[in-house]
């Protein structure tokens, strides 16, 4: 068991991680979830059946973490995407020159703020989709949905975000009320 969780942490650990931190807006939360995670794998690896990856099966679980915390929290839907520290946000790319990250960091600033006016199933659908790079199969596995929810949900959240960063910039970055889809 010892090999196979290090192997499990080896290979998803990061990936997890920004999944939480996405999700929560805290490293030092994500940090605590993500000790939450790996002790439900502890405790559930015996039943893992192997119908979904163990990267799935991973996803689901830190999904489900990321609820129940937000379940313990006031309301957790509106407060699902606010918490981000936007002033730790690091850009990993070395090249670029300092307007070009000064625009890109804006557009993401601008984006993060666009996906809080998303449903809470369509910020899940984004970051796992986007974000951690899940394949459609996995996304609706690790949400138990069907394909087509998750294509469907991906779609709307698209055109919602693109509405949204249109709308903002031709208000010259302004914020705009708020849209809640359901």
């Amino acid at each position: 068991m010892d090999s196979v969780f290090q192997d499990l942490y080896t290979k998803y650990h990061q990936d997890v991680f920004q999944f939480l931190v996405y999700m929560v807006k805290s490293k030092e939360q994500a940090e605590d979830l993500v000790q939450e995670v790996y002790i439900r794998v502890l405790k559930s690896y015996e039943k893992f059946q192997g119908k979904s990856s163990e990267k799935t099966w991973l996803f689901s679980i830190a999904r489900n973490v990321a609820i129940d915390h937000f379940r313990k929290e006031k309301g957790w839907k509106g407060r699902l995407m606010e918490k981000f520290d936007w002033g730790s946000q690091q850009l990993k790319d070395d090249v670029p020159l300092p307007e070009e990250i000064t625009i890109h960091k804006e557009e993401l600033r601008q984006l993060f703020k666009c996906l809080d006016a998303c449903s809470t199933d369509q910020r899940l659908v984004i970051v796992m989709r986007y974000m951690n790079e899940l394949s459609i199969t996995e996304t609706a596995q690790a949400l138990n949905w069907t394909e087509s929810k998750v294509k469907t949900t991906q779609h709307r959240a698209i055109k919602t975000l693109k509405d949204l960063m249109n709308d903002k910039s031709r208000k010259g970055g302004e914020s705009n009320e708020k849209v809640r889809l359901g």
